[in-house]
């Protein structure tokens, strides 16, 4: 098989029903190979921008990762505004630029561009792959990427000699990250140290984000219960909207500079803060010295790295 037609058998062993593109040069090999089969419809944007927005509302409304297919040079340059908002609203992407051919890479050549190094940024990881034989591994290891752990963005940069260049194709799609291995689950300790700060707690209160939304909806029914059994008051950020029901007496209104009176100054006075998939970003906090200063915070999120990232509980 080529580079080209490994590219579309393995998004077929991964489920991939839609691929969002713009054609170009660099990748007129997999676009060959895409026109070639039935299986996998392919979404003409008028701009790639628009295409990894397009493909980030798949992701969000389907629960699948969205595949993303640009050529290189300013094909792949235009993708960037789109990897950065689905690396910042944690939302999985395949997104498959094309590139010159390897002998011309670094020389300058049409349309090419540092598309690894221009991505780095603002994706959770990204591949340049330089022989055909490493295709296929490289793209079943990066949707299990985008999807582990905190879902993001991946870019894979496919030279087109490497797209015209043959190989065998195994069908291997259980490919996980040597060295990526997300910690999903925390120790009971923690648990049982965050249950007695909530019994003991006066005012506490329950500030949820978009992370219970890409969890999924048993995330949100568990919060749903969890919120109703215990009677704490809730407040949802804007990505968050939906996760717990409006209609709810317990519910306080969208909070930060947009939201509610209640909201704000709720989580202002109150002593425990449970803040489950939030990160605590500016538009909430405001002046972070200021905010809720005298609550304790027990923060849920499967980004570790969010952890104390800007301000300790």
């Amino acid at each position: 098989m080529s580079g080209a037609q490994i590219v579309i058998q393995a998004l077929k062993d991964q489920g991939v029903e839609v691929v969002f593109g713009y054609p170009g040069g660099a990748v007129l090999p997999i676009y060959d190979a895409l026109f070639q089969q039935n299986n996998i419809r392919h979404v003409l944007v008028r701009h790639e921008q628009g295409a990894v927005h397009a493909a980030e509302g798949y992701a969000r409304s389907t629960g699948k990762p969205g595949v993303v297919l640009v050529t290189s040079g300013p094909g792949a340059t235009n993708a960037v505004t789109g990897l950065t908002d689905a690396l910042l609203d944690s939302i999985p992407i395949i997104c498959l630029s094309g590139q010159v051919p390897t002998q011309l890479i670094g020389n300058d050549a049409f349309q090419e561009c540092d598309t690894t190094g221009i991505t780095r940024p603002c994706t959770k990881h990204n591949y340049l792959v330089k022989r055909v034989e490493k295709l296929a591994p490289t793209l079943h290891e990066a949707f299990y990427i985008a999807t582990h752990g905190r879902p993001g963005p991946v870019v894979i940069d496919i030279p087109k000699d490497v797209q015209f260049a043959e190989t065998e194709y195994n069908g291997q799609v259980s490919a996980e990250h040597k060295t990526y291995k997300p910690k999903v689950k925390t120790d009971i300790e923690d648990i049982e140290e965050a249950v007695d700060l909530l019994l003991n707690a006066k005012k506490p209160i329950i500030y949820a984000g978009g992370g219970v939304i890409n969890a999924g909806p048993a995330a949100s029914q568990l919060l749903t219960e969890f919120t109703e059994m215990t009677n704490i008051p809730i407040t949802l950020t804007l990505m968050g909207l939906g996760a717990f029901p409006a209609n709810k007496p317990q519910f306080l209104g969208m909070l930060g500079m947009h939201g509610t009176y209640e909201a704000n100054w709720t989580m202002h006075d109150c002593d425990v803060m449970l803040c489950i998939g939030a990160r605590f970003d500016d538009r909430i906090t405001g002046r972070v010295d200021a905010f809720s200063p005298n609550s304790t915070k027990i923060h849920i999120d499967i980004d570790r790295s969010s952890i104390n990232k800007k301000r300790s509980g």
